[in-house]
């Protein structure tokens, strides 16, 4: 289950149906960019791609009564932009093979997967979340769970007390939770 702003898709879903704009404001913000950059791979043009998914969302937002009620609706969106880009390729003339190739590696070949569109945003924000660690705090952090070093080896190694070592980790660990909050329930899934 996904978990978008603190509120659980599900919910936002219900929401969307009953005419909730902030809901689909925050729909439309999660999964913007993966569509736009999964349009982007099929078209091969950013400019067309966020024109696919714009109107793509301007159509969910006047059919919402007639969504259904679900969990997610990550396939639903991935699916419709797949087939609207394939509709845009078709209308420029590309070969029905090509077409075919493309629809049948949209649906195969990992690089046009959903679930990577939306990790990658995810791989940003923890990133971003990264870099507003304090530089000791960040090594440190380092240390003990991408390195395994022990709190004891740390503070060896860095000159500090065990103390000092489990504050910056627990500072870091705080910082990383205000800043990925968003992302709880999918970094849980790692």
């Amino acid at each position: 289950m996904t978990v978008i702003n603190g509120i659980k898709e599900e919910t936002l879903i219900q929401r969307l149906i009953n005419g909730d704009q902030t809901a689909f404001e925050l729909l439309f913000r999660f999964y913007y960019p993966g569509l736009v950059t999964f349009a982007s791979q099929i078209v091969l043009d950013p400019d067309e791609a966020e024109e696919i998914v714009q109107e793509f969302f301007v159509k969910l937002w006047a059919g919402r009564r007639e969504i259904k009620k679900s969990d997610t609706l990550k396939s639903y969106f991935f699916t419709s932009v797949k087939n609207r880009a394939l509709n845009v390729l078709k209308k420029e003339k590309i070969s029905e093979k090509v077409r075919q190739e493309l629809r049948e590696m949209t649906e195969t070949d990992q690089l046009y997967q959903p679930d990577l569109f939306v990790e990658s945003e995810m791989q940003a924000r923890i990133k971003s979340a990264f870099e507003k660690l304090p530089e000791r705090t960040n090594e440190v952090f380092t240390l003990s769970r991408f390195k395994g070093f022990s709190n004891d080896e740390i503070a060896n190694q860095l000159n500090i007390s065990k103390r000092t070592v489990e504050t910056h980790i627990s500072n870091a660990l705080k910082i990383l939770r205000e800043e990925l909050k968003d992302y709880m329930f999918m970094l849980l899934l790692f």
